[in-house]
């Protein structure tokens, strides 16, 4: 009778033990599908980029809760390549969002226009931090400058002067410091030829657009 007792007690408990354990992969299985189907849901969102600090927020809650989940599942392996198969959806939908929010940036932005057309993209914010210019690249970013100018320069306004000509003193500023670093002799005496060039252009134009301005001020309170 007492071993009949002692049977059907471990019995219990054993069932308990795997009803807990039971739940516990219910659970587990279900953070995972809840992580999966929340990045599936990300592509019907409509205004996906001013809601993006809530989106991320919740994402790396429920990034969370699914790797954690994988301790409780049987089979862990496929569970595994859900989630890494939502994480890389998820990376490639962060990082079309980034893009699109600096194109937004920029096309507001007319000053950053002018920078990343002398320097690239990205190169130069309004910081006008110019540490990426060492004695090797040095040449080539001036001549790039004379280059851009010469290509556009009908087109500016005096703002865009106003840009450029900030630009230019920042870069001839950095060169400063170049020069300790080693500008060869060479190099130096053709970004003086540059500057030499550069310099008057850069005046008459600036001048033209001026006088185009005003005149244009004129016509317009006539």
């Amino acid at each position: 009778m007492k071993s009949t007792k002692l049977i059907v007690g471990v019995a219990l408990i054993a069932l308990g033990f795997t009803s807990c354990k039971d739940e516990k992969e219910t659970a587990a299985q279900k953070s995972v599908d809840t992580y999966v189907v929340y990045v599936d849901s990300l592509g019907n969102v409509t205004d996906v980029k001013n809601n993006w600090e809530a989106i991320d927020a919740a994402y790396q809650v429920r990034t969370s809760e699914a790797e954690a989940a994988l301790a409780d599942l049987k089979d862990k392996t496929a569970a595994q390549e859900r989630i890494d198969a939502s994480k890389a959806k998820y990376e490639a939908l962060k990082a079309k969002i980034a893009t699109e929010m600096e194109t937004e940036k920029v096309a507001v932005n007319p000053k950053q226009i002018i920078r990343d057309a002398y320097f690239g993209a990205g190169k130069v914010g309004e910081d006008m931090n110019f540490d990426w210019v060492n004695k090797d690249n040095i040449l080539q970013t001036y001549q790039n400058f004379y280059d851009t100018f010469e290509k556009n320069k009908d087109s500016y306004s005096r703002e865009d002067f106003d840009e450029i000509k900030a630009l230019y003193e920042a870069l001839d500023a950095h060169k400063n410091t170049v020069e300790k670093e080693g500008l060869s002799k060479e190099d130096n005496g053709k970004i003086a030829s540059i500057k030499f060039r550069f310099a008057p252009k850069f005046k008459w134009n600036r001048m033209g657009a001026k006088a185009d301005e005003n005149k244009d001020a004129k016509d317009e309170a006539k």
